[in-house]
């Protein structure tokens, strides 16, 4: 259960204490951005330099709230900034996040299941957490001291770049750790990056109205703009621009996909060169009927006509239409997503990817959890009508459209409990689809795609939760959450691998198959890391039907 607590971050308020009192401060280091000179601490236990809390835009307030990020202008003379304004951007959480870690920790027979789940009406805002601020578009730059020494005599170290997940309404930069065992897992030879984006209604709202006055997809164009912000400026760092790696997990993940497709391709290379794709994932939303049912209620529930108005609103009134918004969402849905907005992103992802039109000179490592979906399925499936409206609908808002949630419903994924499909109840049956659809077949997307420039692995730890797998990923010594401290540095041993040299494997790792050579993944288990077939089974014909975005 300790990882439900990892997906949802709220309750890692632990991690803001830290972040706010800093690494140890006996030595210091300067960094002229142009725009501010930025201070950074020496952590002495890590051997490294914390610039914390870099602002990478202009802070996205009043008339610039809605809109893409925009660079800091200039000033004379240039301020400075030692990092301690430590902010999250504003953080909003469903409320059937509250009934799903009961009933998984709990048992079935701890919620009633006859009664349903009906979304709670929110009239008050809760206690925000600690240092929440629109004022959020901040970066750390953590960097090896050897590293910030030398800088300017080579080529400067590779990066690894953190794109945080929740949903794409929570979370923030420094909710699983510092990043600081990737670099002792690197031997010092990395430089980490971590970035917050805008979230919730700040950062998703959409929909052809909005767009008239506001930009769609805001939180991606944040971090496109964090992740150029590192193309100018990681080399005052001892950083190398042309060794970017991003990193993300579930909605971070997903907005790595974003970014790995972003426009389409018609842009040419994207600001980074490699990518680390852990359980991406995004609702599958091609048309803009949500998104602007979206828009009105928000317009509604802020008591404005136009986005103009809402620009004037405090920030609690916007952050009480947020929860408002995302608390009431139903039973495995956040409301807020990535939305195709005809620039930015001119279509889905599996589209664009299966149509070529992506970057693809990239190399990756791309994975999934065995049991992604569990989390995310409504328990309240048990008569047809209920599994319809609790899963289908709302993991696929438009297949009601013409006839095609019956498809899904009676051809790719039929009620029969027998075990032909995979599946012998009602919630497993949920399970499967949401599992299959809005992870595994992500990374398959990926994976088909790149061919020898990528790497698929797939994470077996019981029980293989989403989520499980980010403590692994930010392993700094002993936890609750791992079960084998010794996989969890193989695992950033991998990582860190690729990130320096384009490759995971090293001396003394079992073997990590290239894909597109071997067409095997890696079993990352808690007794046992082995090469096994990418047997999608009939989960393949799925993935393809879902990938042409038949269901639409």
């Amino acid at each position: 259960m300790h990882s439900f607590l990892l997906i949802l971050g709220v309750f890692a308020l632990n991690n803001i204490s830290l972040a706010l009192a800093g690494p140890p401060r006996a030595t210091s280091a300067q960094v002229d951005l142009g725009y501010e000179i930025h201070t950074g601490f020496l952590n002495t236990t890590g051997n490294f330099y914390n610039f914390s809390n870099i602002p990478y835009a202009e802070p996205p307030v009043g008339n610039l709230r809605f809109t893409a990020p925009r660079a800091h202008s200039t000033a004379s003379p240039k301020p400075r900034n030692d990092g301690s304004r430590f902010a999250v951007c504003p953080n909003a959480i469903p409320a059937w996040t509250a009934v799903a870690t009961k009933w998984l920790t709990q048992g079935i027979g701890s919620i009633n299941i006859s009664a349903g789940y009906t979304p709670p009406a929110i009239t008050t805002l809760p206690t925000p957490i600690l240092s929440t601020s629109e004022n959020c578009l901040l970066l750390d730059v953590m960097v090896p001291k050897a590293i910030f020494d030398n800088k300017g005599t080579g080529a400067g170290a590779p990066v690894l770049v953190w794109i945080h997940g929740g949903g794409y309404t929570l979370g923030w930069k420094t909710q699983y750790g510092t990043g600081g065992g990737l670099i002792k897992a690197s031997k010092g030879g990395i430089v980490y990056v971590a970035i917050n984006y805008r979230l919730g209604l700040f950062g998703f709202l959409s929909g052809p109205t909005f767009q008239m006055n506001g930009t769609a997809n805001a939180g991606l164009l944040d971090q496109r703009f964090a992740l150029e912000w590192v193309q100018q400026n990681i080399h005052l760092f001892g950083g190398d621009p042309t060794r970017v790696t991003v990193m993300g997990e579930s909605a971070g993940g997903g907005s790595t996909i974003h970014q790995v497709t972003a426009y389409g391709g018609l842009l040419g290379r994207v600001p980074f060169s490699q990518a680390i794709i852990q359980s991406g994932a995004f609702l599958m939303v091609p048309n803009n009927n949500r998104p602007e049912d979206i828009y009105q209620k928000f317009l509604s529930l802020a008591g404005v006509s136009t986005l103009q108005q809402a620009r004037t609103l405090s920030t609690s009134k916007l952050q009480l239409v947020n929860y408002q918004l995302v608390g009431a969402a139903p039973y495995g849905d956040f409301t807020f997503n990535p939305s195709v907005d005809g620039s930015f992103a001119p279509k889905l992802p599996g589209e664009l990817l299966l149509h070529g039109q992506y970057d693809k000179s990239l190399k990756l490592i791309i994975g999934h959890n065995v049991d992604e979906g569990l989390y995310f399925t409504s328990p309240f499936v048990f008569t047809e009508a209920t599994f319809r409206q609790n899963v289908i609908t709302v993991s696929f808002p438009d297949s009601p459209i013409d006839g095609r949630q019956d498809y899904i419903a009676n051809t790719l994924y039929p009620p029969v409990y027998d075990g032909t499909y995979g599946y012998t109840d009602p919630v497993i049956r949920g399970d499967f689809i949401v599992s299959g659809a809005l992870f595994q077949c992500n990374a398959e997307y990926l994976a088909q795609a790149f061919g020898s420039s990528a790497w698929s692995y797939l994470f077996s730890v019981p029980p293989a939760l989403h989520g499980d797998d980010i403590a692994y990923t930010f392993y700094e010594g002993p936890a609750a959450a791992v079960k084998n401290s010794a996989l969890a540095l193989t695992m950033q041993a991998y990582w860190t691998n690729f990130v320096m040299h384009g490759n995971p494997n090293g001396a003394g790792l079992p073997h990590f198959p290239n894909f597109g050579a071997t067409g095997q993944l890696l079993d990352i288990n808690q007794t046992f890391i082995v090469p096994i077939p990418n047997d999608l089974g009939g989960s393949k014909a799925h993935c393809d039907w879902w990938q042409k975005g038949l269901y639409y």
